[in-house]
Protein backbone atom coordinates (compact mmCIF):
# COMPACT_ATOMS: atom_id res chain seq x y z
CA UNK A 1 0.00 0.00 0.00
CA UNK A 2 1.03 3.45 -0.63
CA UNK A 3 2.25 5.70 1.69
CA UNK A 4 1.55 9.72 2.56
CA UNK A 5 3.15 11.50 5.36
CA UNK A 6 1.93 14.32 7.01
CA UNK A 7 2.48 16.81 9.46
CA UNK A 8 0.64 18.33 11.97
CA UNK A 9 0.31 20.24 15.45
CA UNK A 10 -1.62 18.90 18.86
CA UNK A 11 -4.86 20.83 19.09
CA UNK A 12 -5.21 22.16 22.96
CA UNK A 13 -8.40 23.91 22.39
CA UNK A 14 -11.27 21.50 21.24
CA UNK A 15 -14.34 23.93 21.65
CA UNK A 16 -16.00 24.88 17.98
CA UNK A 17 -14.58 28.36 18.22
CA UNK A 18 -11.51 26.55 18.90
CA UNK A 19 -12.13 24.79 15.30
CA UNK A 20 -13.53 27.52 13.71
CA UNK A 21 -10.00 29.83 14.16
CA UNK A 22 -7.45 26.61 13.12
CA UNK A 23 -10.00 26.55 9.67
CA UNK A 24 -9.55 30.50 9.78
CA UNK A 25 -6.20 30.08 9.52
CA UNK A 26 -5.79 27.04 7.10
CA UNK A 27 -5.61 24.59 8.96
CA UNK A 28 -7.90 21.26 9.20
CA UNK A 29 -8.68 19.95 12.57
CA UNK A 30 -8.10 16.19 12.70
CA UNK A 31 -8.47 13.26 15.21
CA UNK A 32 -6.20 9.92 15.52
CA UNK A 33 -7.59 7.30 17.21
CA UNK A 34 -7.39 3.08 17.98
CA UNK A 35 -3.93 3.90 19.93
CA UNK A 36 -3.90 4.06 24.32
CA UNK A 37 -5.44 7.60 23.60
CA UNK A 38 -7.03 9.94 21.00
CA UNK A 39 -4.72 12.29 19.59
CA UNK A 40 -6.35 15.80 18.70
CA UNK A 41 -4.20 17.60 16.15
CA UNK A 42 -4.19 19.96 13.14
CA UNK A 43 -2.39 20.45 9.92
CA UNK A 44 -2.25 22.71 7.27
CA UNK A 45 -5.52 21.99 4.47
CA UNK A 46 -2.85 21.99 1.54
CA UNK A 47 -1.26 19.19 2.56
CA UNK A 48 -4.01 17.05 2.07
CA UNK A 49 -5.02 17.70 -0.97
CA UNK A 50 -3.17 14.89 -2.62
CA UNK A 51 -4.58 12.68 0.28
CA UNK A 52 -8.49 13.34 -0.28
CA UNK A 53 -9.28 14.71 -3.89
CA UNK A 54 -8.16 11.12 -5.08
CA UNK A 55 -9.99 7.61 -5.48
CA UNK A 56 -6.41 5.53 -4.18
CA UNK A 57 -5.69 4.56 -0.74
CA UNK A 58 -2.53 5.28 1.60
CA UNK A 59 -0.86 4.22 4.99
CA UNK A 60 -0.67 7.40 6.40
CA UNK A 61 2.26 8.32 8.83
CA UNK A 62 1.33 11.32 11.20
CA UNK A 63 3.92 13.01 12.52
CA UNK A 64 3.03 15.32 15.43
CA UNK A 65 5.55 17.60 17.38
CA UNK A 66 8.21 14.83 17.40
CA UNK A 67 5.93 11.70 17.59
CA UNK A 68 5.44 9.49 14.76
CA UNK A 69 2.58 7.18 14.26
CA UNK A 70 0.74 4.99 11.32
CA UNK A 71 -2.84 5.35 10.15
CA UNK A 72 -5.26 5.25 7.90
CA UNK A 73 -8.05 7.62 7.21
CA UNK A 74 -11.59 6.41 8.06
CA UNK A 75 -13.83 9.54 7.24
CA UNK A 76 -13.86 13.11 6.25
CA UNK A 77 -16.45 15.73 6.84
CA UNK A 78 -16.70 18.48 4.06
CA UNK A 79 -19.07 21.79 3.93
CA UNK A 80 -22.25 21.01 2.63
CA UNK A 81 -22.57 24.06 0.69
CA UNK A 82 -19.13 25.09 -0.15
CA UNK A 83 -17.43 21.71 -0.26
CA UNK A 84 -14.55 22.79 2.15
CA UNK A 85 -12.64 20.17 3.87
CA UNK A 86 -13.65 20.71 7.70
CA UNK A 87 -12.35 17.41 9.60
CA UNK A 88 -10.45 14.52 9.28
CA UNK A 89 -10.85 11.12 11.35
CA UNK A 90 -8.07 9.01 11.07
CA UNK A 91 -7.37 5.43 12.78
CA UNK A 92 -4.29 3.92 14.16
CA UNK A 93 -2.84 0.77 12.48
CA UNK A 94 -0.82 -1.76 14.12
CA UNK A 95 1.18 -4.46 12.55
CA UNK A 96 -0.34 -7.40 14.49
CA UNK A 97 -3.92 -6.04 14.00
CA UNK A 98 -6.52 -6.55 10.95
CA UNK A 99 -7.76 -2.95 9.63
CA UNK A 100 -10.69 -2.65 8.01
CA UNK A 101 -10.87 -0.61 4.56
CA UNK A 102 -12.54 0.51 1.83
CA UNK A 103 -10.08 0.17 -1.70
CA UNK A 104 -10.62 0.86 -5.22
CA UNK A 105 -11.73 -1.56 -7.50
CA UNK A 106 -9.71 -1.61 -10.89
CA UNK A 107 -11.04 -2.87 -14.06
CA UNK A 108 -8.51 -4.77 -16.49
CA UNK A 109 -8.94 -5.95 -20.01
CA UNK A 110 -11.58 -5.51 -22.85
CA UNK A 111 -14.07 -8.75 -22.38
CA UNK A 112 -15.20 -11.35 -25.03
CA UNK A 113 -18.40 -9.88 -24.89
CA UNK A 114 -16.96 -5.93 -25.20
CA UNK A 115 -15.69 -7.62 -28.42
CA UNK A 116 -18.95 -9.14 -29.81
CA UNK A 117 -20.95 -5.97 -29.02
CA UNK A 118 -21.96 -6.70 -25.75
CA UNK A 119 -21.30 -3.50 -22.80
CA UNK A 120 -19.14 -4.01 -20.15
CA UNK A 121 -21.45 -2.72 -17.04
CA UNK A 122 -19.13 -1.76 -13.50
CA UNK A 123 -21.72 -1.72 -10.48
CA UNK A 124 -19.09 -1.64 -8.10
CA UNK A 125 -16.39 0.71 -7.51
CA UNK A 126 -14.86 0.27 -4.48
CA UNK A 127 -15.09 -2.60 -1.72
CA UNK A 128 -14.62 -3.33 1.82
CA UNK A 129 -11.43 -5.49 3.13
CA UNK A 130 -9.87 -6.96 6.39
CA UNK A 131 -6.23 -7.28 7.01
CA UNK A 132 -3.44 -7.00 8.30
CA UNK A 133 -1.21 -3.63 8.03
CA UNK A 134 1.15 -5.56 5.43
CA UNK A 135 -1.17 -6.77 3.42
CA UNK A 136 -3.30 -3.79 3.09
CA UNK A 137 -3.93 -3.48 -1.09
CA UNK A 138 -3.83 0.00 -3.06
CA UNK A 139 -6.42 -1.48 -5.05
CA UNK A 140 -8.75 -4.98 -5.84
CA UNK A 141 -7.79 -5.64 -9.81
CA UNK A 142 -10.80 -7.46 -11.50
CA UNK A 143 -9.28 -9.19 -14.98
CA UNK A 144 -12.58 -9.21 -16.83
CA UNK A 145 -10.83 -10.29 -20.42
CA UNK A 146 -13.12 -14.00 -20.25
CA UNK A 147 -16.18 -12.79 -20.16
CA UNK A 148 -18.98 -13.34 -22.37
CA UNK A 149 -22.33 -11.61 -22.66
CA UNK A 150 -24.73 -12.12 -19.89
CA UNK A 151 -21.43 -12.99 -17.51
CA UNK A 152 -20.45 -11.36 -14.75
CA UNK A 153 -17.64 -11.27 -11.67
CA UNK A 154 -19.08 -11.00 -8.21
CA UNK A 155 -17.31 -10.48 -4.97
CA UNK A 156 -16.81 -14.88 -4.55
CA UNK A 157 -14.66 -14.91 -7.57
CA UNK A 158 -12.35 -12.60 -5.96
CA UNK A 159 -8.93 -14.70 -4.38
CA UNK A 160 -6.27 -12.15 -2.87
CA UNK A 161 -3.53 -13.36 -0.47
CA UNK A 162 -4.31 -12.43 3.38
CA UNK A 163 -7.17 -10.45 2.39
CA UNK A 164 -10.56 -10.86 3.18
CA UNK A 165 -13.68 -9.26 1.44
CA UNK A 166 -16.05 -8.16 3.55
CA UNK A 167 -18.94 -7.44 1.17
CA UNK A 168 -21.62 -10.20 0.26
CA UNK A 169 -20.02 -12.75 -1.70
CA UNK A 170 -23.09 -12.94 -4.19
CA UNK A 171 -22.25 -8.72 -5.41
CA UNK A 172 -22.22 -8.27 -8.69
CA UNK A 173 -19.02 -6.49 -9.34
CA UNK A 174 -19.06 -5.77 -13.08
CA UNK A 175 -20.93 -7.98 -16.07
CA UNK A 176 -21.27 -7.94 -20.00
CA UNK A 177 -24.77 -7.26 -21.01
CA UNK A 178 -26.15 -7.70 -24.63
CA UNK A 179 -26.71 -4.71 -26.28
CA UNK A 180 -28.62 -3.92 -30.15
CA UNK A 181 -25.36 -4.13 -31.85
CA UNK A 182 -24.68 -7.85 -30.63
CA UNK A 183 -23.03 -9.66 -33.60
CA UNK A 184 -25.32 -11.73 -35.27
CA UNK A 185 -25.06 -15.06 -37.12
CA UNK A 186 -25.46 -15.21 -40.84
CA UNK A 187 -28.77 -17.30 -40.09
CA UNK A 188 -29.85 -14.55 -37.47
CA UNK A 189 -28.72 -11.90 -39.59
CA UNK A 190 -30.73 -13.30 -42.52
CA UNK A 191 -33.57 -13.94 -40.30
CA UNK A 192 -33.84 -10.15 -39.16
CA UNK A 193 -33.73 -9.40 -42.73
CA UNK A 194 -36.88 -11.38 -44.02
CA UNK A 195 -38.65 -10.30 -40.44
CA UNK A 196 -38.41 -6.68 -42.65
Amino acid sequence: MKSFEITGTKRDGLTKQDTKKLRDNGLVPCVLYGGKDNLHFSAPVLGFRDLVYTPEVYKVKINVDGQSREAVMKDIHFHPVSDKLLHIDFMEIHPDKPVIITVPVKINGTSEGQKQGGKLVVKVRKLNVKALPAHLPDAIDVDVTNLGIGQSVRVGDLKLNGVEFLDSVNNVIAGVRTTRNVVETPAEAAKAAKAK
